[in-house]
C-alpha cells in the first residue's frame, strides 16, 4: 500500500467523503461553464461561416494541443501538486476566455481568435485530464473508486445533456460574450473551492526534488508501460477501439440527415437519447458496481457497443434507432468506469499521471484518425455499411478483450469490499 492509500485509509470516513463532494462539485461547475462555451463557439462558427473547413479547423485546434501536451502533462501530474495543476489549468482556460470576451466586446470577432481560444482551452484540458485521473485515488478509498467513478460519469452525462440546451437558450436571449463571462465565473468558483476548502496532501513524489529531466521521466513512464503486460494490451485495444468508434461517434448525425430526414429535431433527439442513456448507465454502474472482474464489465459494454453500432446500420425506423442510441449511451459508462478504476487501482502511484497522460493522448487522437479513414469513405459508401462493418469488428475486438489473460488478471478486485468503509 502506498503513502496515499495509507493516508486515505487512516482518515475519518467523513473527511474523504467531504473531499470528494468538494472536488466533484468544483469540477462539475467548471465543466458546465466550459461546455456552454464549447457549444456556443461551435454554433457561432456554424451560423456565421457555414463552412465545413472552418468547423474542421476548429475541431483540429481542439484536439491537437491536447494530444501533443498529454504525455508531458502526465509527467507534471507525477512531479507536482495535482490540485495546483488543476487550478492552474482552470485559470489558464478562464483567462483566455476572459480575453476573448473583452476582444469580442470591442468588435474583434475574427475566426482565428476562436481557433486560438480552442487551442488554449485544449492545452488546459491536456494538463487537467491526467491530474484529475491521478488525484482521485488520493481522495477515494480503493473499494469506493468504482462507485465514485460511476457517479462522476453520471454527472458528466448530465452536463452533456443540459449544456447544449442551455447554451442554445442563452444564445437566443444574450450575446456570445455573455456566455464567455459565465465560463469565467464558473472557473473562478471552481478554483476558489479547491483553494479554500479542498484539503489534501501532495502525493509523495511531488515532495521530492526532481533528479531527472522531463524526457527521462517520460521514458520511464513508457518503460513502465512496457513492463506491464496488461497496460500494453489495454492501450493497443484502446487505439483500435477508438478508431472503430469513429463512424458511430461522428457520422451518425450525417446518416440521420441522409436516411431519416434533415429536420433539426432529429439531430437533437439522437443527442438527447445518447445523453439520457449515459445518465442511466452512470447511475447503474454506480449502484451495481459491475462484475467482480472489471474486464468482464468492460467486455460486456464492448459487446453492447458493437451490437448497437451494427444495429444503427440496419434499423429502418427512427424511433427504434433512438432506442439503440440510448442503449449505446448506457454502455459508455459501463466501459469507462471500470477502465478508470482498473488504472487507478493497479498503476503505481509514482507513474499514475504519466499513464493517464498516455491514455488521454490515445483517447483524443484515435477517433479523429478514424475520421480521416472513414470520413472520405462516407462520401462514396453508405454510412450504414460503415456502421455494420465497424460493429462487427468491435464484436471481434471484444473477444480479444474478454480472453486476454494479463487484462483479466489486472481486472480482479484490488481490495476486498468492506462494510467498514461504507
Amino acid at each position: 500500500m502506498n503513502n496515499a492509500d495509507r493516508s486515505i485509509q487512516s482518515a475519518p470516513k467523513e473527511q474523504w467523503r467531504r473531499n470528494i463532494v468538494l472536488f466533484l462539485s468544483s469540477q462539475t461547475i467548471s465543466l458546465f461553464g466550459s461546455s456552454l462555451v464549447q457549444y456556443a463557439i461551435m454554433w457561432y462558427i456554424t451560423l456565421n461561416t457555414k463552412s465545413g473547413i472552418m468547423m474542421t479547423l476548429y475541431i483540429l485546434c481542439g484536439f491537437i494541443p491536447t494530444f501533443l501536451l498529454s504525455p508531458v502533462a502526465g509527467v507534471w501530474a507525477d512531479r507536482y501538486n495535482r490540485k495546483v495543476l488543476i487550478m492552474l489549468a482552470d485559470g489558464m482556460i478562464a483567462m483566455s476566455t476572459l480575453v476573448m470576451a473583452i476582444l469580442f466586446l470591442f468588435g474583434y470577432k475574427e475566426a482565428w481568435l476562436l481557433f486560438a481560444i480552442a487551442a488554449i482551452r485544449a492545452l488546459g484540458s491536456g494538463v487537467q485530464t491526467p491530474a484529475v485521473g491521478a488525484i482521485l485515488p488520493q481522495i477515494v478509498p480503493a473499494d469506493r473508486l468504482t462507485k465514485v467513478n460511476g457517479i462522476n460519469g453520471s454527472i458528466q452525462a448530465v452536463i452533456m445533456f443540459v449544456s447544449p440546451i442551455v447554451s442554445a437558450a442563452l444564445l437566443t436571449i444574450a450575446t456570445i460574450e455573455a456566455i464567455f463571462f459565465i465560463d469565467v465565473v464558473t472557473a473562478a468558483i471552481a478554483i476558489l473551492t479547491l483553494l479554500l476548502y479542498f484539503r489534501i496532501p501532495s502525493h509523495p513524489k511531488a515532495s521530492d526534488q526532481p533528479s531527472t529531466s522531463y524526457f527521462n521521466d517520460l521514458k520511464e513512464g513508457l518503460a513502465y508501460i512496457g513492463r506491464q503486460a496488461y497496460l500494453k494490451s489495454f492501450f493497443k485495444f484502446m487505439a483500435v477501439f477508438f478508431i472503430l468508434m469513429a463512424p458511430a461517434a461522428f457520422l451518425t448525425p450525417l446518416q440521420v440527415t441522409r436516411s431519416f430526414g434533415d429536420e433539426v429535431w432529429r439531430l437533437t433527439a439522437i443527442e438527447i437519447a445518447f445523453s439520457v442513456g449515459m445518465m442511466a448507465g452512470g447511475g447503474l454502474i454506480a449502484a451495481w458496481g459491475g462484475f467482480r472482474n472489471k474486464v468482464h464489465t468492460m467486455t460486456l459494454a464492448t459487446v453492447l457497443m458493437g451490437v448497437c453500432t451494427f444495429l444503427l446500420g440496419i434499423v429502418p425506423v427512427f424511433w427504434i434507432y433512438l432506442a439503440f442510441m440510448a442503449l449505446f449511451g448506457v454502455a459508455m459508462p459501463a466501459f469507462n468506469t471500470p477502465t478508470m478504476t482498473m488504472i487507478q487501482e493497479k498503476v503505481d502511484e509514482n507513474y499514475m499521471g504519466r499513464i493517464f497522460g498516455v491514455f488521454s493522448m490515445i483517447s483524443t487522437s484515435m477517433m479523429p484518425i478514424g475520421m480521416l479513414i472513414f470520413g472520405p469513405i462516407a462520401d462514396a459508401v453508405d454510412i450504414e455499411w460503415l456502421l455494420i462493418g465497424t460493429g462487427v469488428l468491435i464484436l471481434f475486438l471484444s473477444i480479444f478483450l474478454g480472453r486476454n489473460q494479463p487484462l483479466l488478471e489486472a481486472g480482479k478486485p484490488a481490495v476486498q469490499e468492506s462494510s467498514a468503509s461504507s
